[in-house]
């Protein structure tokens, strides 16, 4: 039975919870694939899965640093409610793409404030301990194209 190491293909089914108990995701019917070591999920998972074996069940709680950073205060900004052009009612919750110095970034509308929009740039699951409950589907070897492109392909490793 292979270990899970990097520049291996893993195939694992998840459900994913908060401090409170509450599922925030899970796979659905189909596992999630990805590559290990290639950064292609949180660093605190990818840890906790080294090693790991087909048929592995474990659970895992991944602290905010190691999964998708603490809360940043300073990515919470007021932004004047002409910037959205072309969108009639602004609620709390949408979220907007932003382009930024570091790319296009993905904005959450915090509240409404008159003509000012409250804006977060944190991730939505930033300053989060999450836990995992995972189970081992499937550990193969990567083809050659997956490893020159960093991520898994579909079935047999090949583009669709």
């Amino acid at each position: 039975m292979t270990a899970i190491a990097n520049d291996l293909v893993v195939s694992f089914h998840y459900t994913l919870t908060n401090a409170e108990g509450e599922t925030l995701d899970k796979s659905q019917g189909e596992p999630l694939v990805y590559l290990h070591g290639a950064g292609n999920i949180i660093p605190g998972l990818e840890n906790a899965l080294l090693g790991k074996t087909t048929g592995d069940k474990f659970t895992v709680t991944v602290p905010a640093a190691e999964g998708y950073g603490e809360y940043n205060p300073e990515l919470v900004q007021e932004v004047p409610a002409q910037m959205f052009q072309g969108v009639d009612n602004i609620v709390a919750g949408m979220q907007f793409q932003a382009q930024t110095d570091d790319g296009v970034q993905i904005v959450t509308v915090k509240s409404v404030e008159g003509d000012n929009i409250i804006v977060d740039a944190n991730f939505p699951l930033a300053g989060q301990d999450l836990t995992f409950d995972v189970e081992i589907v499937d550990v193969r070897s990567a083809s050659q194209e997956e490893l020159d492109h960093g991520h898994v392909h579909g079935a047999g490793g090949h583009h669709h």
